[in-house]
C-alpha cells in the first residue's frame, strides 16, 4: 500500500514542523537539502482534470443538491416514479451549471494571476535573469527602482549613500512609504524564525566571519512591497512562495454567516421532516384505499405478483417524495446568491458613498452579509481616524510646569490675527500654525527646559527626512502624531535634517549638530512609549523618552513629583479639549553602566527564543528614574458629519460603543463633541477603579441607579442564536438615557469571567459606552462578550491595524480607508472613506437588503408550498396513486422560468420608502433588529396562508369543472383540462400576490412579471399544439387542451373567482391592520397631498409697491405643517453630508393614530 501511494506521489509521512530556518547565501546545494518551498505561488483551486469532479463534490455537499440527486435515482425506478426524469434533471443541471460557471470564471482569473506573477523576471546574482517561480531560498537577487519585491528578503546593500531604502507597502498594510536599514554583507549564514504570518515581527541572526548580528523587522523586505526612490538594492531570499508572510496572511478568513442563513438551514431541515410527514399520511391513505377499494380495479389494473396493500403503501411513500419535492427549494440558494450579489453592487455603485477628495468609493468586500446590515443593534467604533480625521496639528504643550498655546474654545477669533511669524527660521514649514508668542520668546531666550523639550521631539522618533531641494524638507512618518511633533520642533528651531543607522543630524537654532544614535527602544501597544539613547557632540549620554502619561509617570524620579502634579493639571485641561497628549522625559546616563547594559541588550537582541520578552526586560532596566520635561498636545479634528451620523443611528435604536486608546478626558470630550454623550442624559457613570471589588461595586451601583428593581442575578435565557447554543442576557428596562465611561485598567477587571456579565448588564442599559485606554485585545474581548451573550447583531468599525481583531470578531466588520494604512480595510466586510457613510450603509442599503431578503423568502416559500399542497389535496381524489395534478412540463418550468424572474425583480429593486425618507425616519430600522419581517412565526403564517390558497386553488376549479360542458355541449371535465385550469389559476394567483407585495414598481419589475405570464401562455399553447404532439408524442400528451379550454368564458370566470378568493383575505387583513394596528412603515408611508384647484380669476391689484408673497404661495410652503428642525452642530461647508442626511426629524407616535 505504501509503495502504491509512493507511486501516486502521495506523501504518506506527516510533514515535519519547521522550528528554525538555516540558510547560506549563494549556496543552493546546501539550502536545497532542507527542501524549502520555492518561490512559485498557487492560489487557484482546480486544474483541468480536477475541476469537474472536485467542484461537483463541493456542490453535492449542499444538502439540497444531494437530495435532488437522490430524487433522480428514485425517478429511475419504474415502480416508484410517476414523473419523468427531466422534471428533476433540468432544474438540477441549471443550478449546478450556474455555480460551475461562476467557480470556473473565478478560478481562471486566479490561474491568470498566478501565471503572471510566477513568470515575472528578476536578476539573480549567480544565474542572471530568472523567473520568480525558479528563485530559491538563499539566492541573492537584485531589485531596481519601482520593481515588486520577489520574495521575503534580508536586505544586504543599496544604492543609497547611507544604505537606506524606501518601500511602498500598500499591498501589505497600506502604508505608502517606509524605510528599511540595509547591512553591508553579501555572504554569511542566517538562522531565523520559521515561516509565520506576523507582518510586524522578524527574529533572526546573521553570522559572518564568526561575528553575529541581530536581525529584526527593519532589515526585512517583504513580498508584496514595491521599491521606491532607490536605484537598486540586493537582498537575500529568506522565505519564498507559500512561506512568505504575504502568502501566510492570505489564508482563509473567518467565514461569517447571517442569522437568516442559520434560520434557513433550520427551516430546510424542518421542511424535510414536514415532507416525510406528508408522504407518510399519503402512503397510509394509499394502503387503506388499496385494502378497501383496490380489489375493484384489479380487472383493469392487474397487480404484479406478490404485490399487496403494504407494498403499495411503501412504494407510494417514495413516489410522493418525488412529487412533493418542490417543498425543498433547490433554487433557493442560487437565488439568494444572485440577490446578495445584486445588493452588493448597489453599495459599490452608490455615488453618495463616494469620497471625492480621496477618490475612494464604498466597497462591499463580501457578498454574503448584506441583509445583516439591516439588523445591527451594537456598533463598536475606534476613535482616532474613524470618528476623527487622523490629521494631527501641534496645538498646545506644557514645559517645566508652564502651559503654552491657546485653547481652541476661547481663542477662535484670535487665531486669525495672532499667527506666529516663523520667517526667522529658514527651514520652518510654512504650513505650520501656532498662536502663542511666549513659546517662541522662550526658545529664543535660551530657556534650557524649552530647548530640551524640542530637542527631545527632534530626536525621539522614527521619521525619515527627504530634502529634494535645499531647505525644502519632506517628512515620512509612520504615524501622523510623530509627523506633527517633529514638524513642531522644526518650526521652533530644532530641525530634524537627516539620519543614518548610527547618527541623527539636527539644525539647532541655525547650528548643525550631529548626535550619535546608540539605541532605539521602539514603541509597541504594550510598552506605549518610545525611547532613544544618543551621545551629543560633547560626549554626553542621554535617554529621551516619550509616551502615554500613565506609563511615563510610573517611571519618574521622585524629584519630578511636584512638576508631575502641575503637568497632570495641564494634561487634564488638554484632554478636556479633546487633544491627544504625550508625556516627555529624559535621563542622563553613566558611560560604564551603559556599556554594561549595551552588552546585555546585544545578547537579548540576538536571542532566537523569547527575544521580545528579554528586550522588554532590558528596556525596563534603563527606562526608570526619568526626569519630566513636560507634555505635548496635538489636535485631531472630527470628520464631517460624525455628530449627525451618531444622532441618526441613536434614533434607529442602535447603541454605539467607542473603544479607544486615548485618555479618559480626551475620550469624554470627543464623546460630547460627536453627540454620543449629551447634557440631557440623566447621568454619565465613570468607572475608574484600581481593584476588582471596587470595579464591581461601581458597576452594581450604576445598574441599580438605572433600574432599581433589577435583581442581583442577570436575567438569562438559554438561546440558540446564529446557530450556536448560548446563554443570552435579556434586556432590562431603563427609564431615561445614560452613558458609561470605563478605563482600560478597570475594564481588565470587568472582563474577568466572574464579572463580565455584570459589565454587560450595566453597559447594555446605557445608550452610549466609551472604553478608554484599551488594548487591541480588549477591543476584541468586549465585542466577543456582547456577541456571545446578547441576542443582537454587532458591527465593528475602525481604520488601523489595532482594530483588525475587533473587526474580525464582530458579525460585520467595516474598514475606514484612512491615514493608518489598509490593514483594517483588508480585514473588513465593507469599506468606505468616511464614518458618515455608515448611516447610509445601515439605514438605506442595510434596511433595503434585509427587507428584500425577507420578502423574497416569504414569497419563495409561499409559491412553493401553495404549488405542492395542491398535489396533497388531489391525492384524496386519485386513490393516493401518486398522480400529478399538473402537466409535467409545468412542474419542470414553474420554478425555473414562470415564477423565477418576478421574485428576483422584487428582491433586487423593491423599497418601502426611498433613501430620503429612510434618513428622515430612522425608526424604520427597528423591525430588522427585532426580526419582525422573517422568523419562525412568519414561516408558520406562510405555511397556513399556503394551505388556504391551495385549498381554494384545488377545490374551486374542481367544483367548477365537475359535470361541466362547453358552449357546444361537449364535456370538458377531463383530467387534462382540470390540470391546465389548476396550474393557470396557481400562476395568476402567485403573480397577483407578488404584485401586492411590491411597494416600488420599476420597468424591470413590470417586464419580469408580465413577461413571465406571457411566456407561460406562449409555452403552453406551443406545447399543447398538434405539431409538438406529432413530433414528440409521448412527451407532449396534452394535445389541444389549451385552445379547447381557454376559449371558454366559464374557465376565465373560474380563474377570476379563484384569484379573488385567494387574494381577498390578504387585502382585508392588511386593511384592518393598517387601521387598527399600523406598523411603523404604515405610519410613515409617504402620502400624496391633493393639489388645490388654481383659481383663474384675476387679482384686483396685480402690482404691489413692495415684494409680495408670490414665491411662498406658489411653492406651497404655507400649506405645510411646520416642522421642528435641529440646529446643525457645526456648519456644513464643503461636505456632501447634507445631501444624503436631511437635518429634519419628526416624532413617530406609538399610538394607533398616525401623526
Amino acid at each position: 500500500m505504501g509503495s502504491l501511494l509512493s507511486a501516486c506521489r502521495i506523501n504518506v509521512e506527516k510533514k515535519k514542523v519547521e522550528e528554525e530556518r538555516h540558510l547560506r547565501a549563494n549556496d543552493r546545494e546546501y539550502n536545497l537539502s532542507f527542501m524549502y518551498a520555492n518561490n512559485a505561488i498557487k492560489t487557484s483551486k482546480y486544474n483541468v482534470f480536477t475541476f469537474l469532479p472536485l467542484n461537483l463534490f463541493e456542490q453535492f455537499q449542499r444538502l439540497a443538491n444531494a437530495y435532488f440527486v437522490f430524487l433522480l435515482i428514485l425517478q429511475l425506478i419504474p415502480q416508484i416514479s410517476s414523473l419523468s426524469w427531466f422534471t428533476t434533471v433540468v432544474p438540477l443541471l441549471l443550478v449546478l451549471s450556474i455555480t460551475l460557471a461562476k467557480d470556473l470564471s473565478d478560478d481562471i482569473t486566479r490561474h491568470k494571476n498566478d501565471k503572471h506573477v510566477n513568470n515575472r523576471k528578476v536578476e539573480v546574482l549567480i544565474n542572471g535573469d530568472e523567473k520568480w517561480m525558479n528563485v530559491q531560498v538563499g539566492d541573492i537577487v537584485k531589485l531596481e527602482n519601482n520593481e515588486f519585491v520577489t520574495a521575503d528578503l534580508l536586505l544586504l546593500s543599496s544604492s543609497e549613500p547611507l544604505n537606506l531604502i524606501y518601500i511602498e507597502t500598500a499591498e501589505l498594510d497600506g502604508t505608502l512609504i517606509k524605510y528599511t536599514i540595509s547591512i553591508l554583507y553579501i555572504s554569511g549564514e542566517v538562522r531565523c524564525e520559521p515561516p509565520n504570518n506576523r507582518l510586524d515581527k522578524f527574529t533572526g541572526t546573521l553570522t559572518v566571519r564568526g561575528e553575529t548580528f541581530a536581525l529584526d523587522n527593519e532589515r526585512i523586505l517583504l513580498r508584496g512591497c514595491t521599491l521606491r526612490n532607490t536605484e537598486w538594492c540586493f537582498g537575500l531570499v529568506v522565505f519564498g512562495g507559500p512561506d512568505t508572510k504575504l502568502m501566510q496572511n492570505s489564508g482563509k478568513s473567518i467565514f461569517k454567516r447571517t442569522s437568516i442563513d442559520h434560520l434557513m438551514n433550520f427551516l430546510v431541515m424542518f421542511i424535510f421532516g414536514f415532507l416525510a410527514f406528508l408522504c407518510t399520511i399519503l402512503s397510509i391513505g394509499n394502503g387503506i384505499w388499496e385494502y378497501k377499494e383496490g380489489n375493484s380495479f384489479i380487472t383493469f389494473l392487474p397487480r404484479a405478483d406478490g404485490a399487496n396493500a403494504s407494498l403499495s403503501a411503501f412504494l407510494t411513500f417514495w413516489s410522493y417524495v418525488i412529487i412533493l419535492n418542490t417543498v425543498v427549494p433547490i433554487s433557493l440558494y442560487v437565488s439568494v446568491e444572485i440577490l446578495r450579489l445584486g445588493n452588493s453592487y448597489f453599495i459599490d455603485w452608490d455615488c453618495k458613498m463616494y469620497h471625492v477628495k480621496s477618490n475612494t468609493p464604498a466597497q462591499a468586500r463580501t457578498t454574503t452579509l448584506n441583509e445583516e446590515l439591516g439588523q445591527i443593534k451594537y456598533i463598536f467604533s475606534d476613535k482616532t481616524g474613524t470618528l476623527t480625521q487622523n490629521i494631527m496639528t501641534f496645538n498646545r504643550c506644557s514645559i517645566n510646569g508652564k502651559s503654552y498655546g491657546k485653547s481652541s474654545k476661547k481663542y477662535v477669533k484670535v487665531r486669525k490675527t495672532e499667527k506666529i511669524d516663523f520667517s526667522w527660521n529658514s527651514l520652518a514649514d510654512p504650513k505650520f500654525c501656532f498662536h502663542d508668542h511666549k513659546l517662541v520668546e522662550a526658545v529664543k531666550s535660551g530657556s534650557p527646559e524649552v530647548r530640551a523639550f524640542f530637542r527631545l521631539l527632534a530626536l525621539c522618533h522614527t521619521v525619515m527626512a527627504e530634502e529634494k531641494t535645499e531647505g525644502e524638507l519632506f517628512y515620512q512618518a509612520q504615524s501622523p502624531d510623530e509627523g506633527a511633533l517633529v514638524t513642531a520642533a522644526r518650526n521652533f528651531g530644532f530641525v530634524f535634517r537627516s539620519r543614518t543607522p548610527e547618527t541623527i543630524s539636527l539644525v539647532e537654532m541655525g547650528v548643525p549638530t550631529t548626535y550619535e544614535l546608540l539605541a532605539v527602544l521602539d514603541f509597541n501597544n504594550v510598552r506605549k512609549r518610545m525611547s532613544v539613547i544618543v551621545r551629543n557632540p560633547e560626549g554626553k549620554l542621554t535617554l529621551y523618552c516619550k509616551g502615554a502619561d500613565t506609563i511615563i509617570f510610573e517611571r519618574l524620579h521622585p524629584l519630578s513629583s511636584k512638576l508631575m502634579e502641575v503637568t497632570t493639571e495641564h494634561l487634564n485641561e488638554y484632554a478636556g479639549e479633546g487633544l491627544r497628549t504625550l508625556a516627555l522625559a529624559y535621563k542622563d546616563l553613566d558611560e560604564d553602566k551603559f556599556e554594561e547594559w549595551k552588552e546585555r541588550h546585544h545578547e537579548a537582541s540576538t536571542s532566537l527564543e523569547d527575544r521580545e520578552a528579554k528586550l522588554d526586560a532590558i528596556y525596563e532596566e534603563i527606562e526608570k528614574d526619568l526626569l519630566l520635561l513636560g507634555a505635548s498636545a496635538v489636535e485631531d479634528k472630527l470628520q464631517d458629519g460624525v455628530p449627525q451620523t451618531i444622532e441618526q443611528l441613536a434614533k434607529a435604536d442602535i447603541k454605539i460603543w467607542v473603544l479607544t486608546g486615548d485618555k479618559q478626558e480626551t475620550a469624554e470630550n470627543i464623546g460630547y463633541s460627536c453627540n454620543m454623550l449629551r447634557e440631557e442624559m440623566k447621568e454619565i457613570f465613570i468607572v475608574a477603579s484600581n481593584t476588582a471589588e471596587e470595579v464591581r461595586e461601581e458597576l452594581v451601583n450604576a445598574r441599580k441607579k438605572m433600574s432599581p428593581e433589577s435583581g442581583d442575578e442577570p436575567p438569562i435565557e438559554k438561546s440558540r442564536f446564529l446557530g450556536k447554543k448560548s446563554q443570552v442576557v435579556e434586556d432590562e428596562k431603563v427609564n431615561g438615557e445614560y452613558g458609561l465611561v470605563i478605563n482600560g485598567h478597570s475594564l481588565a477587571f470587568a472582563l474577568q469571567k466572574d464579572m463580565q456579565l455584570e459589565l454587560l448588564r450595566t453597559a447594555c442599559m446605557c445608550q452610549a459606552v466609551i472604553c478608554c485606554r484599551v488594548t487591541p485585545l480588549q477591543k476584541a474581548q468586549v465585542v466577543e462578550l456582547v456577541k456571545k451573550h446578547k441576542k443582537a447583531v454587532t458591527l465593528a468599525i475602525g481604520d488601523g491595524a489595532n482594530d483588525v481583531s475587533m473587526i474580525k470578531t464582530a458579525h460585520i466588520g467595516v474598514g475606514i480607508s484612512g491615514q493608518e494604512g489598509m490593514q483594517a480595510v483588508l480585514s473588513s466586510d465593507f469599506s468606505f472613506a468616511q464614518f458618515r457613510y455608515l448611516q447610509r450603509l445601515l439605514l438605506v442599503h442595510g434596511r433595503w437588503s434585509y427587507l428584500r431578503m425577507c420578502k423574497f423568502l416569504r414569497y419563495f416559500f409561499y409559491k412553493n408550498f401553495t404549488f405542492t399542497f395542491v398535489h396533497f389535496w388531489y391525492a384524496f381524489f386519485c386513490g393516493f396513486s401518486a398522480q400529478t395534478v399538473y402537466d409535467e412540463w409545468f412542474i419542470t418550468l414553474y420554478n425555473l422560468i414562470y415564477a423565477a424572474l418576478p421574485v428576483i425583480g422584487l428582491s433586487l429593486f423593491d423599497q418601502d420608502v426611498n433613501d430620503r425618507w429612510s434618513f428622515q425616519y430612522p425608526q424604520l430600522y427597528a423591525p430588522g433588529q427585532l426580526n419582525q419581517y422573517f422568523s419562525k412565526m412568519a414561516f408558520a403564517r406562510i405555511l397556513l396562508h399556503s394551505c388556504y390558497s391551495s385549498l381554494i386553488l384545488f377545490f374551486v376549479p374542481w367544483a367548477a369543472m365537475c359535470d361541466t360542458v362547453r358552449d357546444d355541449g361537449k364535456d370538458i371535465a377531463d383530467y387534462q383540462s382540470f390540470a391546465l385550469l389548476a396550474q393557470t389559476c396557481l400562476l395568476i394567483v402567485v403573480s397577483v400576490q407578488l404584485g401586492l407585495d411590491t411597494y416600488y414598481w420599476t420597468a424591470v419589475s413590470q417586464f419580469f412579471l408580465w413577461g413571465s405570464l406571457s411566456v407561460y401562455f406562449a409555452v403552453t399553447f406551443t406545447m399543447y399544439s398538434n405539431g409538438m404532439y406529432l413530433i414528440f408524442t409521448s412527451s407532449f400528451p396534452f394535445i389541444g387542451t389549451a385552445r379547447n379550454s381557454l376559449n371558454q368564458p366559464n374557465i376565465w370566470l373560474t380563474i377570476f373567482l379563484t384569484t379573488i378568493l385567494c387574494i381577498l383575505p390578504v387585502v382585508a387583513k392588511r386593511f384592518l391592520f393598517i387601521q387598527l394596528k399600523p406598523t411603523i412603515n404604515d405610519k410613515v408611508a409617504p402620502r400624496k397631498v391633493p393639489r388645490r384647484r388654481i383659481s383663474t380669476r384675476r387679482s384686483g391689484y396685480a402690482f404691489s409697491h413692495a415684494r409680495g408673497y408670490g414665491d411662498l404661495v406658489t411653492s406651497g410652503r404655507f400649506l405645510r405643517i411646520p416642522v421642528k428642525t435641529r440646529s446643525a452642530l457645526f456648519p456644513h461647508t464643503d461636505t456632501p453630508v447634507a445631501d444624503s442626511t436631511p437635518q429634519t426629524y419628526r416624532t413617530i407616535y406609538e399610538g394607533a393614530q398616525s401623526p
